[in-house]
């Protein structure tokens, strides 16, 4: 009798155990320092969680040679074999079509048939990531179009949400309030906000301002169960002053690009002036602190990527340029949303305002 219950009690822990253990894919060939960063940010990731197990997709000798060379734990790691790449210059749709044995397009398909992989992780083709989520994983119930979502640093240290920012160029609505209450959703669980601050960006505060997407949108936005402030211009962006910014994807694109711009101009600009005088370099010793914490903020590479935010399942996408700890970081933000429940959050946030959405849709 004791002994039944003593494996009672051990098959409870195993299933226990068993639900505890975390499966991600990553694109092994997607992005221009792959596979050797990608294979470097594995490690890192599989360092830190011991819970975790990693599938890779790529080429199969390649990625099994940086494995030996990193002491990677082969237990934790596998690897499925693929022969093709798409680069950045492909349609993406085409390129989804017809390269069926790509590392994406194998990743996406495990990703979408593996129930126990959480998510996905790709420094590839951002077109061709999103048209690969979309075709092959689909929507999130109630959601009309899935959105990318990249989070910046803001001038008072915490984060802003640019919601979206380049996955759909031409926007209705219906989709614009889809992604208010993806992003509401997604940094008050992800970032413990209680009540983020939304806001629709614009040319100007005013409530009349605006293109005509922006005079449709602006009032269906305040009768959402969302705590909207109303329009944003871009040069608040960063001001702090806002936790989410709904766009559509063109204009969204246009900004982070600016921003992004911006931003390396003016530290090109204080580096070469600190160069161009010797004062100048003898204050920058005392400032070196300083410094490394703006350029530790502002740096990417620390933040991981960006979700794509509707899709059934977490998908992750890197910066093209990403190296090892950018991808470590990605890694950890699928793990991150995973464990915070925020899909289910935003699939409750979507399923709360669907009588108001599907009004919206109606008109």
């Amino acid at each position: 009798m004791i002994l039944k219950e003593i494996k009672t009690i051990i098959k409870i822990l195993i299933a226990f155990y068993k639900e505890k253990k975390m499966k991600i894919i990553v694109d092994g060939f997607g992005g221009d320092n792959a596979p050797l960063e990608i294979v470097k940010g594995i490690a890192l990731a599989l360092d830190k969680y011991k819970d975790l197990s990693i599938v890779v997709t790529g080429d199969e000798n390649a990625i099994k040679a940086l494995i030996q060379e990193y002491k990677i734990d082969k237990n934790r790691i596998e690897v499925i074999h693929t022969t093709e790449i798409i680069s950045n210059n492909e349609s993406p749709t085409e390129a989804i079509r017809s390269k069926k044995d790509s590392s994406l397009v194998v990743a996406l398909e495990i990703l979408k048939k593996e129930d126990e992989v959480i998510g996905l992780v790709s420094a590839g083709s951002t077109g061709a990531v999103l048209t690969g989520a979309f075709m092959k994983l689909g929507r999130m119930k109630g959601v009309s179009r899935p959105a990318l979502a990249p989070t910046l640093p803001t001038k008072n240290g915490k984060q802003v949400v640019l919601i979206d920012c380049g996955a759909n160029m031409d926007a209705k609505p219906i989709n614009l309030c889809h992604f208010a209450l993806m992003g509401s959703a997604y940094v008050q669980h992800m970032y413990g906000i209680s009540n983020p601050r939304v806001a629709l960006l614009n040319v100007g505060v005013e409530n009349e301002k605006g293109n005509e997407l922006c005079h449709q949108t602006f009032p269906l936005l305040k009768n959402l169960d969302i705590n909207f402030v109303g329009n944003m211009e871009a040069r608040d962006f960063l001001s702090g002053d806002y936790d989410v910014v709904v766009s559509d994807g063109f204009s969204g694109n246009v900004l982070l690009k600016s921003t992004e711009g911006a931003i390396l101009l003016v530290l090109s600009l204080l580096k070469t002036s600190i160069k161009a005088r010797k004062m100048s370099k003898f204050g920058a010793l005392f400032m070196r602190k300083t410094f490394k914490d703006i350029k530790k903020n502002l740096n990417y590479e620390n933040k991981g990527g960006s979700p794509f935010l509707g899709a059934k399942k977490i998908v992750i996408k890197s910066h093209g340029s990403s190296m090892a700890t950018s991808i470590f970081a990605s890694i950890e933000q699928v793990i991150d949303i995973n464990n915070k429940g925020v899909y289910n959050s935003i699939d409750q946030a979507v399923a709360n305002a669907g009588k108001i959405c599907d009004d919206i849709e109606g008109n």
